[in-house]
């Protein structure tokens, strides 16, 4: 039962893709929601096994490699962090199978969608599932290659598809860090099985491992290039930029990707190897640092976005940079806990997004919508509900979560602590005003769509609102119905799958953090969405303003382009990077030393050579007898001589007088 997890969605993929076409739109619809349903139902009766009766599993189906030392098994792993885990993938995959029936209904190839999805589930379930490093990054790829095709699906878009490029490269990136930490572990502790590799850790602290010639501590090593891998699955900055343009992709593919399961991969490789980072001496200060630099400067981008779908984008990358942060502060527990909620109420904001922009046109500007309160209550109940568990209302999920990881950040004794929870909450206070912004613009405002848009605008379907009820629920719910077992020391529920030092824990420290500070993040929280009420009600007051001011207009340019990384990026990196490319390996080795002494080159100069040497065919008689007579004097000295002439030159210098005679011939 275990394995059918993970093969029911590989079943869907292949019956989809194979016979979809026979199937039909609706046949395959069937097929795709039914085998969901019942791998969500397992999964959660995976978690309720292992949490309660504190099952640890581990099956093993067959050897995979086996050369030298190298043994590794096709094996998986089922503890805590994987039943959590699973729940997250199976229920949000479930939900976006069924709201894809009918918001992709019309689409002709809704049969190939349905089989990406499928595709998708399979690859992550493999990740959450490995129980070894090469297995882990098979569907580490896996999903990196689904989230291409789902965000080109529709690939007559020439931006789709360049956005899917783009998410490839930038993926690649991390992926080599991936790579490289998997090779240094298999170098270091001969096997990449996760029980190995674990528990060796500690007979490895302080080992130094020489690297491009370097000495480096060999654990902070590997920590540091894992950490590479997750700031690109995870979208941390600088490896963010291809999260915003993957919304170029169909709605429940942001929904599902892009929003509650791809990019916590990362997030779930520090969980997973918590032994490696919490061994480390330096790494914990580099995942805390980028994850509250994330936390607060894709927050800024938010609040200048004014596509619907890219601002709630840039509040996924914010949210998972407080997850980093956590991860980094050693709270591991306290991340994943905010992984499993975050999930929920942001695949709520993104499929409600998602009625939103089905209901107006495909139009995805916010200062396009307007008036629609009264046309699309439903959708306007649940992007309020969204929006507050993301800014951490209180008693709604990310209360429990957000706001949590905070407080422990100002627990923490170390010395940018102060730094980095002025970060948290200064982001904090961000969200909450971009939040409030996506409400105003999309329902409050005076209306700034077209006419004919609001006289056909209507509520969704009924089965597209059947899992944004469920996720709202989830989103208020299960914060305070899963906080006692994921975050009390006496449930037992971690066990051995995470593991921290205890000199690094602050947990005791946060109960004696005086009552202003732990409410602070509510306080910025509340004063954000007073600050975006106050800003967008007196709209043309600052439209005014704005536009009068250079320097508004250059502030405003400067957080609307995203800090400017995509010009770094393309301006100075790619574009160096090519005409290096292209001057070096194009220009000198490819068209230079390889064209000229490949066979294109050879055959050129033998041809040159045959015609330069042809010019001594003069046809005159005596040129010939010329020839002739030299010859046979030569060979008469040497019988006259009795010795051979030839032992009388040197070598070298007659090497050097062929070689002139040729090029001569050449140049003739």
């Amino acid at each position: 039962m275990y394995l059918l997890v993970l093969f029911l969605p590989l079943l869907s993929f292949f019956v989809i893709s194979l016979f979809g076409r026979y199937f039909g739109r609706e046949g395959s619809s069937i097929i795709a929601f039914s085998l969901m349903l019942l791998t969500t139902l397992i999964a959660w009766f995976l978690f309720f096994e292992i949490s309660v009766s504190k099952t640890l599993l581990t099956i093993e189906l067959f050897t995979w490699l086996n050369i030298d030392l190298l043994d590794v098994k096709w094996g998986f792993l089922f503890d805590s962090v994987t039943s959590l885990m699973l729940i997250v993938v199976t229920t949000i995959s479930f939900f976006v199978h069924l709201y894809s029936i009918s918001y992709m209904g019309h689409d002709p190839h809704l049969q190939r969608f349905l089989s990406y999805l499928s595709l998708f589930t399979f690859f992550m379930l493999i990740l959450v599932t490995a129980d070894n490093f090469l297995q882990m990054f098979v569907g580490w790829e896996g999903v990196g290659l689904a989230s291409y095709l789902l965000i080109s699906f529709w690939f007559t878009r020439l931006a789709a598809n360049k956005s899917a490029i783009k998410a490839m490269v930038v993926n690649r990136v991390g992926d080599i860090g991936v790579v490289l930490a998997m090779l240094i572990i298999y170098d270091s502790f001969k096997t990449l099985d996760y029980g190995s590799v674990f528990a060796l850790v500690p007979y490895f602290y302080n080992f130094s491992y020489f690297f491009l010639g370097v000495s480096f501590n060999l654990l902070d090593l590997i920590a540091l290039m894992l950490f590479i891998g997750v700031a690109g699955k995870s979208a941390q900055i600088g490896l963010h930029v291809w999260l915003p343009d993957a919304m170029e992709g169909p709605t429940p593919v942001s929904a599902l990707i892009h929003a509650a399961t791809m990019v916590t991969a990362g997030v779930f490789i520090l969980v997973r190897a918590s032994v490696i980072f919490e061994y480390s001496n330096y790494s914990l200060n580099v995942v805390a640092f980028f994850g509250a630099l994330t936390a607060f400067l894709a927050s800024t981008v938010g609040v200048f976005q004014n596509d619907v779908k890219r601002v709630i984008a840039y509040s996924t990358c914010s949210q998972l940079g407080y997850m980093v942060l956590a991860a980094g502060m050693s709270l591991y527990f306290i991340s994943f806990f905010h992984l499993f909620t975050h999930a929920f109420f942001k695949a709520l904001l993104f499929l409600g997004a998602g009625s939103v922009i089905h209901a107006l046109g495909d139009e995805q500007d916010m200062r396009r919508y307007g008036g629609t309160i009264s046309i699309l209550p439903f959708s306007y109940i649940l992007f309020w509900l969204g929006s507050l568990a993301l800014m951490g209302f209180p008693f709604l999920a990310g209360f429990y979560s957000k706001d949590l990881i905070i407080e422990f950040v100002f627990s923490s004794f170390r010395v940018d602590s102060f730094i980095i929870g002025w970060l948290a909450i200064l982001g904090a206070f961000f969200t909450a005003f971009y939040s409030f912004k996506v409400i105003y613009l999309t329902f409050i405002q005076y209306p700034s769509s077209y006419r004919s848009y609001l006289d056909h605008c209507h509520d969704a379907p009924v089965i597209m609102y059947i899992p944004l009820l469920l996720l709202s629920f989830l989103s208020i719910f299960s914060g305070f119905v899963f906080k006692d077992i994921v975050l009390s020391p006496g449930s037992g529920f971690w066990s051995n799958a995470t593991s921290f030092w205890l000199s690094n824990s602050v947990f005791w420290d946060a109960h004696l953090l005086s009552p202003a500070l732990k409410l602070m993040p509510l306080f910025f929280s509340l004063a954000g969405c007073l600050f975006s009420l106050y800003i967008y009600k007196f709209s043309i007051f600052t439209t005014t303003l704005t536009s009068s001011a250079s320097i508004f207009n250059r502030f405003y340019s400067f957080f609307n382009r995203k800090w400017y990384f995509d010009n770094v990026y393309n301006d100075f990196l790619m574009y160096n990077f090519i005409k290096f490319g292209y001057l070096v390996f194009v220009k000198s080795i490819d068209k230079g030393v390889l064209e000229f002494f490949g066979p294109l080159g050879l055959a050129q100069f033998f041809k040159s050579f045959a015609f330069k040497f042809s010019n001594f065919q003069s046809g005159l008689i005596y040129h010939y007898a010329f020839v002739f007579l030299v010859g046979l004097v030569l060979l008469l000295s040497m019988f006259a001589f009795n010795i051979s002439w030839i032992y009388f030159i040197e070598p070298g210098l007659l090497s050097i007088v062929l070689f002139s005679a040729v090029v001569l011939l050449v140049l003739n």
